[in-house]
């Protein structure tokens, strides 16, 4: 991962848009994810096919329990101006009306209804901590994080409630168990089949 660190005093008004406009002018190679991580803007590699096949996956499994008027949304922005950050989660879930806004390339993070990120080496500390802590601050109701990467062996843990820049645990497992989410989704997540990096 690489990093250009941006000079700025506050998230708002012109330095926040000076920002986004790095952000958006950033020549980074295709298929790379480039973010706003705490006022730095980060280049990540691509992800690995374990990755795409867990992405997979829970959009398949997302998609059968989604209302008609909500999307599915893989790599599409989500706004923390507060935490002078732009995330590009693997998976956001939305109202499509929240697309609505005026900004082309991105949401409040605060509009979705449920987050996913998926670890991969090089930004496993960075889903677990720092976006855990943008996501609550911008009071994303959950947020699931499935951590091929984790300590111990590969992981998937759903938060909610969030308070401040702090979620709750709501459920935890392994790779292998099950993860019930609840409503709106009302839907279980096995997790079985998810491969290993």
């Amino acid at each position: 991962m690489s990093a250009l660190t941006v000079d700025h005093a506050t998230a708002s008004g012109h330095e926040w848009d000076g920002l986004v406009r790095i952000w958006q002018e950033t020549d980074a190679p295709e298929g790379c994810r480039v973010e706003i991580i705490e006022g730095i803007v980060t280049v990540a590699p691509p992800p690995s096919k374990a990755h795409n096949k867990i992405a997979s996956k829970v959009i398949r499994r997302l998609s059968d329990v989604l209302p008609d008027d909500w999307g599915l949304y893989p790599t599409l922005g989500a706004a923390v101006p507060s935490r002078d950050s732009l995330y590009i989660p693997d998976l956001a879930v939305a109202p499509e009306d929240a697309l609505d806004g005026e900004d082309d390339e991105y949401i409040p993070a605060g509009v979705a209804e449920l987050i996913v990120e998926i670890t991969s080496k090089s930004n496993a500390n960075t889903d677990r901590i720092t976006k855990a802590a943008g996501y609550a601050k911008a009071r994303v109701p959950l947020y699931l994080l499935i951590d091929g990467w984790a300590p111990g062996g590969p992981t998937v843990t759903l938060y909610g409630e969030p308070k401040g820049d702090v979620y709750r645990v709501l459920r935890a497992g392994k790779f292998g168990d099950v993860i019930d989410l609840p409503d709106p989704f009302g839907f279980t997540l096995d997790t079985s089949d998810f491969p290993t990096q």
